[in-house]
């Protein structure tokens, strides 16, 4: 029989209860006992819900309290030195400091780097490692998970992080490679496999996402290395998870690994499916991805019925099982709750409650159960509506991305040019002292945005509530003497929702959190048509704020590619006629503040990296429609419209030629984590424009000093002109407190102005 077997569930609860139960520690309002008290009543009621939606094995060692990449870390002894004592003393303080870093009790320690997962929204920790690291067990994290699933009646299949895609996403501190730590790697992989065969686990799915890559020969040898090691240790059955992308030249490596059955991703390329029958082993199980683990539309039942029949006619029905395309982690829980929305609308969305019924409803449908005929048929009809939906498809839409001309995606006048003219205008000092965006999002504002939401408050009573709160960014900025100033977005609940909420074609829900690092949640819009702008959406809080200073104001918005990237997607028509669409809306309201006055614009692309497609031979495709979607958006202002962007946690080196060609006349990034590390690209690139390296942390409550700042800059000025360079944090502060804000903008400021002062003094 077909069964249904689940990679992964979302971890924060339907209401965010992990994040609020974290948060709670953090603030010392809750103990450890509480916290995990807490994760252990989560994970059992989303065994109990997965099971009850038609799961036959649902997932353990899934759920982290923040990245699964640390806990892997952790759970192997691969902790920095700077933790160790920490972690000794105080096992969860010390966790939580490798996350986000610690600076109490007479400590300061930085956290882990942070970078995006693959081509999702969701970050992880990068692992620290260095050459002749040494592992062993620490604690029993996945045996304890699996025993607590056993005992509660759940079937679980215990997940864990395969070696060599842990190791390739890890970093070595002194230069080697990571790859080269894999012999001492392996025999606690194979102890953690003895442990848990002995608790009783049949299978262990160990997640190798990295197959999907452009691998060198290097890694397909430790791949080669590591599976015969694993597979003689003594452990349950393996399965060997791959997904986000096709096995495509990988394929023959993947399946002459001696495990006993393998995923793979039929969403992304169900291309694959012929070629993956045709490699696999006579022996081995195959797990089909069929439903996207990714987005939030229902699946074409039919379509991948047809697809797992066609496996089934080959294999047979007890070698298969249907599962998402990867973990679930990435979508929201459950649609039944979100009544907020049109009917029609409802129908079409499928969380991770709705897609784990899908797969039972495929599998019942391949075991020949007759019970399924009346869903798939209920499907179709849902499939049909939205086709034909008349919310859909916009004919003047249509006609305007038609119209774009290669002229509108090219700024007037070379930037060497317009540079000078802009400093004229501006009249900016050395080292230019700037924001990313936003400033502390208060319990006092979210209070009373809920209160305005729920008609507590009236809109005249709001709009005075956040006049008062632009006020107090606004002088607090100018008393810190940063150059160019932000409103501080008060009126904004998240960079893309606030935006999507004013765009035609854009839907949201009440409960649709997703993770995107630790507890850190995100309500995606949902893109279910075409898009348009209906009137301005910023241009009255960027005028207002520049009416309280002299120095000049920043209008903020977030760009086409990110909009696009941190949403759910529409699937019926290429995701870059999508983005095509939302760049001449941006184009508009870009527009619209120039026009108002606004001297400086921001549009950022922190998103611009993550939607690289994971092959670099697909990377020119993509970086071409990117890159012309933000210069449809930006392209059209004059030559003393100075235009900046920001991009974050993210590896983009081996881009920047395309992070040029976006033209913006100032970008700044995120390096503050890495230590200045993603300059390098800087060495072998002259990138022609002004760029801000971010020289503090935002995403941790650490407080850098002014001398760890100015080292920071001085690393920069080592390669990037001193002409070139502005001087801004990592990234926006809404999720930071006023004190700490304060504090550490005044040690950025003072950095800048010591630099000033040595340049002049020489």
């Amino acid at each position: 029989m077909t069964t249904v077997c689940n990679l992964g569930f979302p971890r924060i609860g339907l209401r965010r209860e992990l994040k609020k139960a974290v948060e709670a520690y953090w603030r010392g309002d809750a103990t450890a006992a509480q916290l995990h008290d807490q994760a252990r009543t989560l994970r059992l009621r989303h065994w109990q819900l997965q099971h009850a939606t038609g799961a036959d094995v649902v997932p353990c060692n899934d759920f982290s309290l923040y990245d699964h990449v640390l806990d892997t870390a952790v759970l192997f002894d691969a902790v920095p030195q700077r933790y160790r004592s920490l972690l000794e003393s105080d096992p969860l303080r010390g966790y939580f400091a490798m996350a986000r870093g610690d600076q109490r009790d007479g400590l300061d320690l930085p956290a882990l780097e942070m970078t995006k997962w693959f081509d999702t929204n969701y970050h992880y920790l990068v692992p620290e490692l260095e050459a002749r690291q040494s592992f062993r067990l620490r604690g029993d994290k996945p045996v304890a998970e699996f025993i607590e699933a056993r005992d509660a009646g759940a079937k679980a299949r215990p997940v864990l992080l395969g070696p060599v895609s842990f190791l390739l996403l890890s970093k070595c501190v002194d230069g080697s490679r990571p790859l080269e730590l894999l012999p001492a790697l392996l025999p606690v992989y194979a102890q953690l496999l003895v442990a848990l065969r002995r608790a009783g686990a049949e299978w262990v799915q160990l997640d190798e996402p990295c197959l999907v890559l452009d691998l060198d020969e290097d890694a397909a040898q430790a791949f080669q290395h590591a599976y015969a090691v694993l597979t003689k240790a003594g452990g349950p059955k393996l399965l060997l998870a791959t997904y986000f992308g096709p096995l495509g030249p990988r394929l023959p490596l993947a399946a002459s690994l001696p495990v006993d059955g393998l995923h793979v991703d039929l969403v992304r390329a169900p291309e694959q499916l012929d070629a993956v029958l045709d490699a696999l082993r006579v022996e081995c199980v195959l797990s089909l991805g069929v439903v996207d683990g990714r987005n939030i539309w229902r699946t074409d039942l039919d379509r991948a019925v047809t697809l797992v029949r066609s496996a089934a006619d080959r294999i047979g029905n007890d070698r298969l099982q249907v599962a998402p395309s990867c973990s679930l982690l990435h979508v929201p829980i459950d649609a039944s709750l979100e009544t907020g929305l049109a009917g029609e609308l409802r129908g079409w969305l499928a969380f991770a409650r709705e897609k784990i019924g899908e797969l039972r409803v495929m599998a019942d449908a391949v075991n020949g159960l007759a019970s399924a005929g009346a869903t798939l048929e209920l499907a179709r009809e849902r499939l049909q509506a939205r086709r034909g939906s008349r919310r859909v498809h916009r004919p003047e839409v249509a006609a305007r991305v038609a119209g774009v001309s290669p002229d509108e995606t090219r700024r007037a006048t070379p930037y060497a040019q317009r540079s000078r003219l802009q400093q004229d205008r501006l009249q900016l000092p050395p080292f230019p002292t700037t924001t990313i965006g936003s400033f502390p999002q208060t319990p006092e504002i979210r209070k009373a945005r809920a209160a305005f939401r729920a008609g507590r408050l009236d809109g005249a009573a709001y709009e005075a509530f956040l006049e008062a709160q632009t006020a107090r960014c606004v002088e607090a900025q100018e008393r810190l003497g940063i150059d160019v100033l932000v409103h501080g977005e008060f009126e904004r609940n998240d960079m893309v929702e606030y935006f999507g909420e004013q765009l035609e074609g854009f839907a949201f829900t009440r409960n649709g959190w997703v993770q995107s690092y630790g507890s850190r949640c995100v309500k995606p819009p949902i893109i279910y048509g075409d898009v348009s702008r209906p009137a301005p959406m910023t241009v009255r809080w960027s005028t207002h704020a520049q009416s309280l200073t002299r120095r000049p104001m920043k209008g903020m918005l977030t760009g086409p590619v990110t909009m696009l990237q941190w949403s759910f997607v529409r699937d019926d028509q290429p995701r870059a006629e999508t983005c095509r669409q939302i760049a001449i809306a941006l184009r508009d309201e870009v527009e619209d503040l120039e026009a108002a006055g606004i001297g400086i614009i921001q549009v950022d692309e922190p998103a611009l990296r993550e939607g690289l497609p994971l092959l670099r031979q697909d990377w020119g495709e993509y970086l071409g429609w990117a890159v012309e979607c933000f210069r449809i958006t930006t392209a059209s202002v004059g030559d003393c419209t100075q235009i900046h962007t920001h991009m974050c946690y993210s590896e983009f080196n081996d881009i920047i030629e395309a992070v040029a060609a976006m033209d913006a006349d100032v970008i700044s990034i995120e390096t503050s984590r890495s230590r200045m590390e993603l300059l390098d690209a800087f060495v072998r690139f002259r990138y022609p424009n002004a760029i801000g390296p971010g020289i503090y942390d935002i995403h941790s409550p650490r407080v850098p000093d002014r001398r760890e700042m100015s080292e920071l800059l001085r690393k920069a000025m080592s390669v990037i002109p001193a002409d070139q360079l502005w001087v801004n944090p990592d990234c926006g502060l809404k999720t930071r407190g006023w004190t700490e804000t304060m504090a550490a903008l005044e040690a950025m400021v003072a950095a800048a102005r010591a630099l000033r002062s040595g340049q002049a003094a020489a």
